[in-house]
């Protein structure tokens, strides 16, 4: 197979179609694909399925932009700067979003049976709880599991018996194969090798999970550099489709040894997200106000930016200020 494809975060966008089937990178307000987030908004995407570990920052900015029809995961907010997905929560009782809820254990389940191949995860994970109450299947309430969507499966998940050390009953969590991994990375080499300088999460999996993979990279560099200390590296070239080389790509997120998480945008962004009239200003100023990342990049500033940069060593930033106990 080939090196992945070069492109541009306009391009990138939009190979996405209506209706595609999603996951991330990252984990909450870590290394977050925020640049191509903002770029789908602004190519007006809609119908999105979103299959995700849990959510996040970009999650918000696709709901209130009125972008995701499904959501599946187990929770959503901003850790310290936003407890709650307003968005996510204002779709779900509105009905304009079907929420699918498990345990983040049985998400991280069903994206390994889709990593392996698997057509189901065999688990013990959260049975017994109301997660599993057929009342709380949300897509087949809605008929969606009849089989018209090779994303769906056709039951949230089943029991089967033990019949090889009979310990009673398994439950089986059906596979999850996103039609797109939308992941960033710290570094990706010429080649496609991918590297982040931080917690993996669970984004090796999604990248195996997925038809297809892009690739947000903070900076391209040599794959023999990349090569050098294979056990560093998350992924090979011929598991990535395309690769768009963007510094700054995660911000308001943070991406380790680059740059830290920008509270305050984050927070500002979370109290905006309480309203559809608050979002659809903010949207106006972050999303539409700008033509291109770099715009985005200008209007946040120079001083901005350098305050949030990481200490090449420490992997953090020393200039911001932090709570103290």
């Amino acid at each position: 197979m080939g090196k992945p494809q070069r492109i541009s975060l306009k391009e990138a966008a939009a190979l996405i179609n209506d209706g595609d089937l999603l996951t991330f990178s990252g984990f909450t307000i870590w290394r977050r694909p925020m640049a191509l987030v903002y770029e789908m908004v602004r190519q007006q995407k809609k119908n999105l399925h979103l299959f995700e570990v849990n959510g996040g920052t970009h999650t918000e900015v696709l709901a209130g932009a009125g972008a995701i029809k499904i959501w599946e995961s187990c929770w959503v907010g901003h850790e310290l700067y936003g407890k709650l997905g307003e968005g996510v929560a204002r779709a779900q009782v509105e009905g304009s979003m079907i929420v699918e809820d498990y345990s983040h254990a049985q998400v991280v389940a069903r994206l390994i049976a889709g990593a392996y191949g698997l057509p189901f995860f065999p688990t013990a994970l959260s049975m017994g709880t109301d997660i599993l109450n057929p009342k709380f299947d949300m897509l087949g309430k809605a008929g969606m599991r009849d089989g018209s969507n090779p994303k769906i499966p056709l039951k949230k998940y089943d029991v089967i018996k033990d019949s090889l050390y009979d310990k009673g009953d398994i439950l089986l969590m059906p596979a999850a194969n996103p039609n797109w991994a939308l992941i960033y990375a710290s570094q990706v080499g010429d080649e496609g090798t991918v590297r982040v300088f931080s917690q993996c999460y669970v984004d090796s999996e999604a990248i195996k999970a997925a038809d297809k993979v892009i690739v947000i990279a903070e900076e391209i560099v040599p794959d023999s550099y990349l090569r050098q200390e294979p056990e560093k590296n998350l992924a090979a070239g011929y598991a990535i489709d395309y690769v768009v080389e963007l510094p700054w790509g995660a911000h308001p997120t943070g991406s380790q040894f680059f740059y830290d998480v920008d509270a305050d945008f984050i927070r500002e962004f979370y109290q905006a997200s309480k309203s559809q009239d608050a979002y659809a200003k903010w949207a106006d100023k972050w999303i539409f106000g700008v033509d291109s990342h770099e715009e985005y990049l200008e209007k946040l500033g120079i001083n901005r930016l350098e305050n949030l940069r990481a200490n090449s060593v420490l992997g953090y930033s020393t200039s911001i200020k932090r709570g103290t106990r």
